[in-house]
């Protein structure tokens, strides 16, 4: 069956988004058999669901694999999914929908490996059992959400010495809270996870807009940061995972 596929992203106007989806989308090709591989934005910025899918049926495909990518289930995901959905009804070709990123073992061993590379780029060199972890992301109303970042945590726990997370908005704690929390167990080291998808404003700006001066006002002795997801290739991996199980299923 001759295959396209195509990713919704929540939608950024910073560059730098749709500079990595062109890397993950190109990594998706030459790692699927898929006619084609593009994405699309729900929000912010075109190309738009309507652009993403229009094009997506000029291709010479049977069937098109919808991936929301999404490091949460939530409201987004749902109205990206209802959205691409309405368009079925105009196409033999058939649309399958993933899950979106979330609750996957392989996004653990992805933020483990951020983890370790913003430990060698600071050249620290200890036992994973003394360094802690603090996971920084997004937040949501909806509840799976949350479940979704805890999902991550709880796979780290049994490697270091304490792990927890905080948030940008909307949930508690906020990153404020978060450092204070950290810092009641006086850690020898403190890696701090960014655990967001783009380098965005999020990343570039709005987190370090509150952590700067969390930190400046702590007493922690070694703080470290790792990079956001972005087009590591375990993140490939994982929508490659995610777009199988609806395939094999059809």
């Amino acid at each position: 069956m001759k295959r396209g596929l195509l990713l919704i992203d929540r939608g950024s106007r910073e560059r730098e988004a749709s500079e990595e989806l062109e890397v993950i989308c190109n990594g998706l090709m030459e790692k699927g058999n898929y006619v084609f591989t593009d994405y699309c934005f729900l929000e912010v910025e075109p190309p738009y669901i309507e652009d993403g899918i229009k094009k997506s049926l000029k291709q010479d495909i049977e069937s098109l694999t919808i991936v929301p990518y999404f490091l949460y289930p939530g409201k987004k995901v749902k109205l990206a999914v209802s959205n691409v959905m309405e368009f079925q009804k105009d196409t033999d070709v058939k649309f399958v929908v993933t899950k979106p990123m979330s609750m996957h073992k392989t996004l653990v061993t992805l933020v483990d490996n951020r983890i370790s590379a913003a430990l060698d780029a600071n050249k620290i060199s200890i036992s994973n059992k003394d360094v802690d972890i603090m996971i920084i992301g997004h937040g949501s109303k909806d509840p799976n959400a949350q479940m979704s970042l805890n999902y991550v945590v709880d796979g780290l726990k049994e490697k270091y010495r304490n792990v927890s997370r905080c948030f940008l908005e909307i949930e508690q704690p906020d990153i404020f809270e978060g450092i204070k929390h950290c810092e009641k167990n006086s850690p020898e080291v403190l890696v701090i996870v960014f655990y967001f998808l783009h380098e965005g404003a999020h990343v570039k700006t709005d987190i370090n807009n509150d952590l700067n001066p969390a930190l400046e006002k702590s007493n922690l002795k070694k703080v470290c940061i790792t990079k956001h997801l972005g087009t590591d290739k375990k993140m490939i991996d994982l929508i490659f995972e995610r777009a199988k199980e609806v395939e094999d299923a059809n």
